[in-house]
């Protein structure tokens, strides 16, 4: 009779090991693949409701589906000459060449001089979904460019920047996961001095990476949820540090118990008892947080967050699963050359973190006071953050090929050459839209499409009752000066009655976007923060520690960005960031800085039962200071993985949260939580039972 249980305990884990290799070995290369299902069509990802989406769903009438326009720009080989007749004619022959050749949609334009005739211009239409063919078509339209003798040409426009922004994703799987990997295991060989553990925990984490992208593979490819290169790296990046993060919670936790005493199978069970509630609360605040993305109007806002959902899930599922079988079937040596020692046992814990302790214990309110007003003075900073969107030269942090075309094109047309405002409008009003538009300042010209298929002068193509007026801005397309143009554009044309005029384009869609994301802001922080408090009042049973904890997170998220608003301008020479870079900041720091403190407060409440709050609060710093500090440096470096990647979008997430998880879990966990729950004693835990024990 003894000898089944004893079996059946050594059968559970290897039955789950055994699972998890066959489910790593065959969903493992998902983690590869999700480039397959990937758009970096940013005209995908447009809020939904917005005048500029409406907009592309009225062109189609014209059969002017959406295109991605491409700007073919020549220059006179001698810096300064100009083009003469005959390469103006060379240069529409070669444009004209292109109608028809794979990929080109609609009327190509002829080459058109500028006032200073030192440089032509001529626009192409390419399908917007071409993927994979966008680059072939590029290359295709340049060669064609190139024959123009005497003239150097370069290409401009929404195109080019999305085959740049392709470049820079190229090779996103294998490049972000082997930095995220390897950085990973080399902070974790150096704070264990284990040979087998950092290994395991890795793997635990491809596995969960695995299951994550082969779940999101399924469900892209069915059009379920939509995944960029930007959500792509973030995934990865989101399960490698969370899975790692809980990994390191349970490990610790297990070697507590180890160094107890206990058999492996009993400290296990006693690990998991103790630490699964800290590991599924701080996998909720995330999960939950990142789905309330969905209450977004931004398209790549809502992929991001079931996304996310998924890939914290599976970090779960494979800490809870696949690790304690492998622990357990390793037993000591998982630890080894180090072996767990009593001094490890619950009340231990490193030095340096039993003289922060005592530091704490001797001057609470002097500490909580001090990091206060350090906190509240960096994030005075934090209205400085200017997140309106960023110009075409900021968005990749290297040199681009198209940011230089474009600044050859600029300098010699009106900024919103080869990409205008457009306009749809009743065609009774058409003249007065036309007029209208023409004296709105900060417009160049205003035509309407003609029959011919390209706007000019001749008779304007009516469709339904209806008319397209492209508007050429003075302005570059994707400067605050081009979208405070459309939005006097706007509010000129709807002034004008039955006109029904709705306005879109490049512009109005970077305008939309950037309008969309303020109002999720203020939508969606609330609801996060209600989400994490929810949670908090579960787990702790208490009203007042939550309250606590969820204003030092957001405190450290304020601060966090005052900081970067001065690393951003003074450091990185960034202008500002992307309308969505605070609220992907907010919802990653927040809610995995709220992690750290639910391990903290987690086990202070366990200790507290036992030794009194004050008393309590003190051992859990000890006890956890050493694994939480760990996985917070582990998850900053993660993050930092991303600034591999050189857009400025990525770079600005990357420091953001690195930087912030350092912050929390150095300060507000280590410093200003102990020293404020140390100072009010068990009236923190008010209305729960720890309110009624000794202090």
């Amino acid at each position: 009779m003894s000898r089944t249980p004893r079996a059946t305990r050594w059968l559970v884990p290897l039955a789950l090991l055994v699972l998890w290799l066959a489910v790593g070995g065959t969903l493992g290369p998902f983690a590869g693949r999700l480039g397959e299902v990937a758009t970096n069509d940013q005209a995908a990802f447009l809020p939904r409701n917005a005048e500029s989406t409406r907009v592309i769903e009225a062109q189609r009438a014209f059969r002017q589906d959406e295109t991605l326009p491409v700007v073919v720009v020549w220059t006179a080989d001698d810096e300064g000459g100009t083009l003469d007749a005959a390469q103006q004619k060379a240069a529409t022959s070669a444009l004209a060449s292109l109608q028809g050749t794979p990929g080109v949609v609609g009327q190509v334009s002829p080459a058109i001089p500028s006032d200073d005739r030192q440089a032509l211009e001529g626009v192409v239409q390419l399908r917007p979904d071409l993927g994979d063919e966008l680059a072939p078509s590029l290359d295709r339209i340049s060669a064609r460019a190139a024959a123009v003798t005497g003239a150097t040409a370069v290409l401009a426009g929404p195109a080019a920047s999305q085959a740049d922004l392709s470049d820079a994703f190229a090779g996103i799987d294998g490049l972000l996961l082997g930095v995220a990997l390897i950085t990973v295991l080399v902070i974790l060989l150096l704070v264990y001095r284990s040979v087998l553990l950092p290994f395991v925990i890795i793997i635990s984490a491809v596995f969960a990476l695995g299951v994550a992208c082969a779940v999101v593979y399924a469900l892209a490819d069915h059009d379920v949820v939509r995944v960029d290169g930007q959500v792509q790296g973030i995934l990865s990046i989101l399960v490698i540090g969370a899975a790692t993060d809980y990994a390191l919670l349970l490990t610790a936790r297990y070697r507590e118990e180890l160094a107890a005493g206990d058999d492996r199978f009993t400290a296990m069970r006693a690990a998991l008892r103790r630490s699964t509630g800290a590991i599924v609360a701080s996998a909720a605040t995330v999960a939950l947080g990142l789905l309330a993305l969905l209450l977004s109007d931004l398209t790549n806002n809502r992929a991001l967050g079931p996304v996310g959902a998924i890939g914290i899930v599976c970090a779960v599922l494979s800490t809870l699963t696949f690790l304690p079988a492998a622990l357990v079937l390793l037993g000591n040596a998982a630890y080894w050359p180090a072996r767990p020692r009593p001094a490890e046992a619950a009340g231990g814990g490193h030095g340096i973190w039993r003289r922060v302790a005592r530091v704490v214990e001797k001057a609470p309110r002097r500490i909580w006071a001090v990091a206060l007003v350090g906190l509240v003075a960096c994030a005075a900073f934090a209205p400085t953050l200017e997140s309106k969107g960023v110009p075409l030269d900021e968005i990749f942090v290297n040199d681009a090929p198209s940011v230089a075309a474009q600044a050859t094109l600029a300098a010699h047309f009106p900024g919103g050459s080869g990409n205008p405002a457009v306009v749809i409008a009743d065609a009774g009003h058409a003249a007065q839209v036309v007029r209208q538009a023409k004296g709105t300042e900060g417009v160049a010209d205003a035509n309407p499409l003609t029959e011919q298929g390209r706007p000019g002068s001749g008779p304007a193509l009516v469709v339904d009752g209806k008319v397209r007026v492209d508007v050429t801005l003075k302005d570059a397309a994707d400067s605050d000066a081009a979208k405070a143009t459309v939005a006097r554009l706007r509010h000129e044309l709807h002034r004008i009655d039955g006109a029904d005029a709705l306005v879109g384009g490049y512009t109005a869609q970077q305008y939309d976007t950037q309008k969309t994301a303020e109002h999720d802001r203020l939508l969606i922080v609330p609801v996060v923060l209600a989400i994490i408090l929810v949670i908090l009042v579960g787990l702790l049973r208490s009203v007042l520690m939550p309250l606590l904890l969820v204003a030092t997170v957001a405190l450290n998220f304020a601060a966090t960005l005052g900081v970067s608003a001065l690393v951003f301008r003074h450091v990185f020479g960034f202008s500002g960031t992307d309308a969505s870079v605070p609220l992907y900041g907010f919802v990653f720091l927040v809610a995995l800085g709220v992690d750290y403190n639910i391990f903290l407060m987690s086990r202070a409440r366990e200790e507290s039962l036992e030794h009194g709050v004050r008393e309590g609060m003190l051992r859990a710093l000890v006890a956890t200071g050493g694994v939480i500090t760990s996985a917070g440096v582990v998850l900053a470096a993660t993050f930092a993985a991303l600034g591999v990647i050189p857009l400025a979008f990525l770079v600005q997430i990357a420091f953001i949260v690195a930087f912030g998880v350092l912050l929390d879990t150095l300060v507000v966990r280590s410093l200003l939580v102990p020293a404020l729950v140390r100072d009010i004693g068990p009236t923190a835990w008010w209305p729960g039972r720890l309110s009624r024990r000794a202090s």
